[in-house]
């Protein structure tokens, strides 16, 4: 499955696991990760052609994911 299929089918939920139905709002989620997948792609690329390990620039990208503060937390 490309990762143009998983995005498509993807259904977006909110944090009570509803489905989100605002199309504008599913467009620009769609976007925003079809931007990030393409600079990643690149930047594993540059990374690899630059003689780095793979493994070791994919643990580093998970990392800077899971380091990602959410701004708008409650509580």
């Amino acid at each position: 499955m490309s990762d143009d299929d998983i995005l498509a089918r993807t259904i977006w939920r909110s944090p009570a696991g509803e489905p989100l139905s605002c199309r504008e709002k599913i467009k620009v989620l769609t976007q925003n990760l079809q931007e990030i997948r393409e600079l990643a792609q690149e930047a594993l690329e540059d990374a690899v052609l630059m003689g780095a390990d793979e493994a070791q620039f994919r643990d580093v990208v998970r990392a800077l994911l899971d380091g990602l503060v959410n701004p708008y937390k409650k509580g």
